[in-house]
């Protein structure tokens, strides 16, 4: 549990946001995948956020979708998800891992197997996309016995009541949503309110992590600017992999331009 505030404390101290890119394992294929991650990282990734692959991911839009699918059509499954991590992990000793997955797929290894199987792989967090979080309890309960750090997400606009809730049951960071609906940069981000900026920090929230519809760099800028802790970029990463998979020298290409825009995007004194 101890990465994030390791790694929040050495980007505070240079005047950095953290630039976490979510990518789904095992999209298009599993040793792309790898190869993908490690590109990410050699080009700026402070972090990752891991998608398990899911047959039915209601809160992402049609990219991370087909992301998804692509994974299945590799033979991906959730045992060869966890060896993936494996590997990372083998490579990225210091690196905050987080895994964002669905409900179902937690419950369909038994909640505490899953953390189990979570805390031997040495991942740093969970977040379970579809989880409210007054029906969290058990989920964190078992996210914490294990040294796993449970994430939850911060709505546009959310209840002084649900602030608080946040701040009091999110550890490792919390997630800003940009927008409500689903995931994708069709819709483009929105600044998270000063106030609920405020809030959170008034109620010792752990870091704050902005993410959905972050498809650019100018808007990546804006809202570090606006004192959040960093950035989380999904979708418009996975578009470089659909649109250039077959291609693979191309895309990883593409890949390292883009990573190292995003990390040049989360420094603040830019």
């Amino acid at each position: 549990m101890k990465r994030y505030n390791i790694l929040f404390k050495r980007l505070k101290n240079s005047n950095e946001g953290a630039f976490f890119p979510f990518v789904v394992l095992g999209d298009p294929s599993p040793l792309l995948s790898l190869k993908i991650i490690d590109i990410l990282i050699e080009n700026g990734a402070d972090g990752l956020e891991l998608g398990i692959p899911f047959s039915d991911p209601l809160v992402d839009g049609p990219v991370i979708q087909n992301a998804h699918m692509r994974a299945f059509n590799s033979g991906i499954t959730v045992k060869k998800s966890f060896k993936m991590i494996t590997d990372i992990r083998d490579k990225y000793s210091d690196l905050p891992i987080g895994l964002l997955t669905y409900a179902n797929l937690v419950f369909n290894n038994g909640i505490e197997n899953f953390y189990i199987r979570c805390s031997e792989l040495n991942v740093d967090s969970v977040l379970i996309a579809d989880l409210p979080i007054e029906e969290s309890e058990v989920f964190s309960q078992k996210a914490l016995q294990y040294n796993i750090n449970p994430i939850f997400v911060c709505p546009p606009n959310p209840s002084d009541n649900l602030l608080r809730e946040i701040s009091v049951r999110s550890y490792g960071y919390v997630y800003l949503l940009s927008r409500s609906g689903v995931t994708g940069t069709e819709k483009p981000a929105s600044l998270t309110s000063q106030q609920v900026i405020n809030k959170l920090r008034l109620y010792n929230a752990a870091p704050l992590m902005q993410g959905f519809g972050i498809s650019n760099i100018n808007q990546a800028k804006k809202i570090i600017l606006t004192g959040v802790d960093g950035i989380i970029i999904g979708s418009a990463i996975i578009k470089v992999i659909e649109n250039n998979y077959k291609k693979i020298d191309l895309m990883l290409n593409k890949l390292k331009i883009l990573a190292n825009k995003f990390k040049s995007a989360s420094l603040k004194l830019c």
